[in-house]
């Protein structure tokens, strides 16, 4: 047979595998992966408005939603996608290092909130917050990544998407459950929740 035909067979035989994968783990539209990569895209989206801002009151308008959103999109991985992730794929590496940069990154956002603009580092811990969340998406999601890692293992992905979209609603104050404002109640500690996730997680796929 051609190389040429053989190689075309293998590309089908592995786009067809890929497809059974994506139907037994449920992703699509919907799923967790969709999800937080709309998260990325829209820190990415405010990050550059931030560069191009002019005024103070702008840039620490949008600081502010810059840190906020991601306090709650790294919340809702470390609760429930990178405990699901970690039980699935059994990769300790590619989950302590997503735990490590997410470390930095909220020590960064921290020191962001407790200054302000008008302190003379403010524009350079923005600029260095951006550079550290890119290298961190790009580790999730490239070939290889986390997410494709995920996709190709058993998890339920429409299933944790749901969740991810539930708890960031809490997180936001805008579940339709009336869930805990910011200043309202505290939420559940985030350990005992990814352990309460991981196991209706465990319920449903066994």
């Amino acid at each position: 047979m051609p190389k040429s035909r053989t190689t075309n067979k293998r590309r089908r035989a592995t786009r067809s595998r890929a497809r059974g994968t994506r139907a037994r783990n449920g992703s699509g539209r919907d799923d967790a992966i969709s999800l937080l990569k709309a998260d990325h895209r829209e820190v990415e989206r405010l990050f550059g408005e931030f560069e191009s801002a002019r005024s103070r009151d702008r840039q620490r308008e949008l600081a502010e939603r810059i840190c906020e959103a991601l306090k709650v999109h790294t919340e809702i991985e470390e609760e429930i996608f990178y405990p699901a992730f970690l039980e699935a794929t059994d990769d300790t590496d590619v989950h302590h290092e997503a735990e490590i940069e997410h470390a930095g990154a909220k020590h960064l956002i921290s020191e962001i909130e407790a200054t302000g603009p008008r302190d003379d580092h403010f524009e350079a811990r923005v600029t260095v917050l951006r550079e550290m969340i890119r290298h961190h998406v790009k580790e999730e999601e490239q070939r290889g990544g986390m997410f494709s890692e995920a996709q190709k293992s058993d998890m339920d992905l429409q299933e944790l998407g749901r969740q991810l979209h539930e708890r960031k609603l809490e997180l936001m104050g805008e579940s339709p459950e009336g869930g805990a404002e910011r200043s309202g109640r505290r939420m559940p500690p985030p350990q005992s929740r990814s352990r309460r996730g991981g196991r209706e997680l465990r319920a449903r796929s066994s």
